[in-house]
C-alpha cells in the first residue's frame, strides 16, 4: 500500500469535513449556530476574523492529517465503511492543530511549517483563544448528529475525549518543566520521557483509535487495547520527530536549521540516554548548552555530535520499533479485517521510518 498517496487522498475530505463545521466563513447557517444559536446577535466579521480566519491559516499551511487517517483505518478494521464515519475523525485533528497554536507561544518559537507562527501574526490574545477553540469546535459533529447515536456510545466517546484533554495537558506540564530546568531535569530516566509522549503526543492518537473503536461498537477490552497501540504510534512519531529535528534536511528547512529542540532545551529520549551514559566532561557539556537555549548552529552541532557520538539517535529508533511491536502483537489477532489490519500495519510503519 502506497500511505503517502493514501495520505494525500484523504486529507483533502478530512479538510472538506473540518470546513464543514468549522467555515472559512461563519453564516447565520453554520452548524455552530443550529446547535447553539445566539440570544443577540451573531457578530460574524468578528468570529471570522478571530476564530475562522486563524484556524485556517494553519490548516491551510498542511501537515499529514495522520490522525484521522488512523481513526479511518481503525473503523475499517473493525469491519466498518469508514466513509460513514468521516465527520468524527475530524476531532483529533483540529485538537492537534490547536495545540500547536498554544505550543509555539509557550515555546516562544519563531517558525511553524515554514512560516510566522500564529501568534506572531495575529496576536497572542487572538492565538490563544483560536487554540483553545480548536479543543472544543471539532466536538460538533456529536452534537449534530447526537439522536442518531445511542446514548451510551456518546457518553463513552465523551468520556474518552475527557481523559485524553486532561493527560495532554500533564504531558505539556511534565514537556514545559523539563527544557525549562524545573524538577531535576538532568536526572530524567527513560521511563519519564515515555510517560510524557504517552500523555502529549500518544494522547491524540490513542484519541483517534478509541473514539473510532467506540463508534465503531468494539468491545471495552479491543477499545483499550487499540488505545495503547495507537498510542504507541503516537510516541514513536514523537521519537522520529526529535530524531528529524537533528537529522533531517527537509525538516531544518522548514524549522530555521537543525536542532530547533537543543534551542529550547528540550530533554528529548536521545538527550536522556546520552546524558545516562556520557563521560562527565561530555554530559556537562551537553547540558551547558541545553540551558543556553541558544539559536548558534555551530553548537547545536556540537550537542548534535555529542548524541551521535553515544549512539542516542540508533537507540532511540530501535525503542520506537520496539513498542510498536510490542502493541501490533496484541491488537493483531483481535481485528477481523484481514486486508485493512494489513493497510492500518502498513499505515504504521510509514510514521515512524517517515523522513519528514
Amino acid at each position: 500500500m502506497d500511505i503517502e498517496r493514501f495520505l494525500e487522498e484523504k486529507a483533502p475530505l478530512i479538510d472538506k469535513a473540518i470546513e464543514k463545521y468549522i467555515p472559512r466563513e461563519f453564516s447565520e447557517k453554520s452548524i455552530l449556530f443550529e446547535v447553539n444559536p445566539p440570544k443577540y446577535s451573531y457578530n460574524l466579521e468578528t468570529l471570522n476574523k478571530a476564530i475562522a480566519e486563524p484556524i485556517w491559516e494553519i490548516l491551510d499551511r498542511g501537515g499529514k492529517r495522520w490522525r484521522p487517517s488512523l481513526f479511518l483505518l481503525i473503523c475499517e478494521a473493525l469491519g466498518k465503511n469508514s466513509e460513514e464515519y468521516l465527520d468524527f475523525a475530524i476531532i483529533p485533528e483540529v485538537i492537534h492543530n490547536g495545540t500547536l497554536i498554544i505550543d509555539d507561544i509557550e515555546d516562544a518559537s519563531e517558525l511553524r511549517r515554514g512560516k510566522p507562527c500564529t501568534y506572531q501574526i495575529y496576536g497572542v490574545d487572538i492565538a490563544v483563544n483560536a487554540g483553545n477553540a480548536m479543543y472544543y469546535l471539532p466536538l460538533l459533529p456529536l452534537m449534530e448528529k447526537k439522536a442518531k447515536l445511542p446514548a451510551e456510545t456518546l457518553r463513552d466517546i465523551y468520556e474518552v475525549y475527557v481523559q485524553e484533554m486532561m493527560t495532554l495537558s500533564m504531558g505539556q506540564a511534565m514537556d514545559i518543566a523539563w527544557h525549562r530546568g524545573l524538577a531535576n531535569a538532568d536526572e530524567i530516566g527513560e521511563e519519564d520521557y515515555l510517560q510524557m509522549c504517552a500523555y502529549k503526543t500518544g494522547t491524540l492518537a490513542r484519541m483517534a483509535a478509541k473514539v473510532a473503536a467506540v463508534i465503531a461498537g468494539a468491545n471495552k477490552e479491543l477499545v483499550e487495547k487499540l488505545g495503547r497501540f495507537a498510542e504507541s504510534i503516537g510516541v514513536a512519531f514523537q521519537m522520529q520527530d526529535d530524531i528529524l529535528d537533528l537529522t533531517g534536511k527537509e525538516f531544518a528547512k522548514r524549522k530555521g536549521g537543525c536542532g530547533q529542540d537543543i534551542t529550547e532545551g528540550k530533554r528529548t529520549l536521545m538527550v536522556i540516554h546520552t546524558l545516562k551514559n556520557a563521560s562527565n566532561a561530555d554530559k556537562k557539556r551537553l547540558i551547558q548548552i541545553l540551558n543556553m537555549h541558544t539559536s548558534d548552529q555551530t553548537l547545536r552541532n556540537e550537542a548534535i555530535a555529542l548524541m551521535q557520538k553515544y549512539n542516542a539517535i540508533e537507540h532511540v529508533k530501535c525503542t520506537a520499533a520496539q513498542r510498536v511491536e510490542e502493541s501490533w502483537n496484541e491488537v493483531d489477532k483481535l481485528l477481523p479485517t484481514p486486508q485493512a489490519k494489513e493497510k492500518l500495519k502498513a499505515f504504521t510503519e510509514f510514521l515512524i521510518k517517515r523522513n519528514i
